[in-house]
């Protein structure tokens, strides 16, 4: 965890004055509106993105690995959330090389949790943790008195693929057998994860199809990676100056697949995968700008045409990243919020006795 500086404080109070400035006056402000495929830019976004864009370490793919993780730490603190939640407890989750660390999350409610979130935060596959998620996760558990748990698997370049994704696939296998730790039951356990976090939600979803104790019973997918085999029109519309950028999805994707991993493989781009029935209901979550777009829109459609329950929810105005800005941004929180209660509809709508 990182040690706030005075100049992080000014940062974090300037992006909450920033978050609850009405749009009228922002929009006097920025001047002109950012149009872009027929989306426009959410006033506050635009703004935001004057100071992030200039500041040091915007272009972290050009940084020492740890110098970029500490960068990343810091931009998520200063958009992170106070939400005060009954339990936040740091675990240790065993995996088949060793263990991970996890952090559980219990919300302020009566009674029993309705289900449990296996959650695998962003970063692409290299940066972020589960402070860098703490934001989400305390939202995602506050608004839907779901449990989350999320999961601090090894990151690139040092562990590349499959190291994360392996540590991705056992944490959610224990959380499921252990569902009642967790004040659930093994039916109710489903995955969510934003950006690299939601490839790997979404590639969990596959490997644990067929797993006799039960696949995850939903997928939340905040602007998920599903297609490192080609760049979609949205890295041409976005590819620079809307916080994810095109050369730092290089640098991420070059880290993870290190030496052995194909940009083909199904298990790296589940947009690519021959078959995808049978998978858990999937809330897709994607942002108007933001080089991801389309192939998060590509594979909800996917998802849809092999009959899986598909919910897609367009963030017309907004950046990628922005669900992680729950302490500045109202609609961020709305929009985790709206997920947490799609998964709880799910679950209620669920078969007694569903295998998931």
């Amino acid at each position: 965890m990182i040690r706030p500086r005075l100049h992080d404080h000014a940062l974090r109070w300037g992006a909450r004055a920033l978050g609850s400035t009405p749009s009228v006056v922002l929009r006097a402000v920025n001047g002109r509106p950012v149009v872009v495929d027929g989306c426009t830019l959410h006033p506050a976004v635009q703004a935001s993105l004057r100071v992030m864009n200039d500041a040091p370490g915007a272009r972290f793919e050009l940084l020492p690995v740890e110098a970029a993780r500490e960068h990343i730490e810091r931009e998520a603190w200063t958009f992170a959330s106070t939400l005060r939640l009954a339990q936040r407890d740091d675990i240790v989750i065993p995996t088949r090389s060793g263990s991970v660390p996890g952090r559980v999350y219990r919300a302020r409610t009566d009674g029993a949790a309705s289900g449990t979130v296996v959650y695998f935060h962003g970063g692409g596959w290299v940066l972020g943790s589960v402070d860098s998620a703490d934001a989400t996760c305390r939202t995602l558990a506050d608004s839907s008195g779901l449990t989350v748990v999320s999961v601090g698997y090894r990151l690139a370049p040092e562990d590349p693929f499959p190291a994360g994704l392996e540590d991705g696939v056992d944490a959610f296998r224990w959380v499921r057998d252990n569902a009642a730790r967790f004040g659930s039951r093994a039916s109710t356990v489903g995955v969510g994860g934003e950006s690299a976090g939601g490839n790997m939600a979404a590639v969990v979803s596959a490997v644990t199809r067929a797993d006799a104790e039960g696949s995850p019973a939903f997928q939340i997918l905040f602007c998920p990676v599903t297609d490192l085999s080609r760049k979609h029109r949205s890295y041409e519309l976005f590819a620079d100056g809307f916080f994810l950028t095109e050369a730092q999805m290089d640098w991420y994707a070059a880290h993870y697949l290190g030496d052995s991993g194909r940009r083909d493989d199904p298990l790296v781009s589940p947009l690519l995968a021959d078959d995808v029935s049978g998978l858990a209901p999937a809330y897709v979550a994607v942002s108007g700008f933001d080089v991801l777009r389309d192939e998060g829109v590509a594979y909800a459609r996917k998802l849809e045409a092999a009959g899986v329950p598909t919910t897609l929810v367009t963030h017309a105005d907004q950046i990628h990243g922005f669900f992680n800005a729950c302490g500045a941004l109202r609609d961020a929180r709305t929009a985790v919020a709206d997920a947490g209660r799609w998964a709880l509809a799910t679950l209620a709508a669920a078969p007694a006795g569903d295998a998931r």
